[in-house]
């Protein structure tokens, strides 16, 4: 049976890691939409972001958009396979669960 991976799995780093594989982008999702997307706070999905990024889950890059500070993030292939392995080990919680 796979593990839970113990970053990943905390309710808004999994769903932040979530939102982040199923945007296609490249340059990664904008701070201000995942922020709507899952309803938190800036302090809250920074201190996420900061953690995320510290296990190198994702890449935060921080730009100038019409002189406005912007901050992206985005899923690294260490994150996207982490992600992935998280993902089947609920998957066979589930199945476990449902026999």
């Amino acid at each position: 049976m796979a593990v839970p991976n113990e970053i990943i799995h905390q309710s808004t780093r999994l769903r932040i890691v979530a939102v982040l594989s199923a945007h296609p982008g490249e340059e990664g999702m904008e701070f201000t939409e995942l922020k709507r997307i899952l309803k938190a706070t800036d302090g809250n999905l920074g201190s996420h972001i900061a953690t995320l990024e510290k296990a190198g889950y994702i890449e935060v890059t921080k730009d100038f958009a019409n002189k406005k500070p912007r901050t992206r993030a985005k899923l690294t292939t260490q994150g996207r396979r982490e992600f992935n392995s998280h993902v089947s080990y609920l998957r066979e919680i589930l199945s476990v669960s449902s026999e």
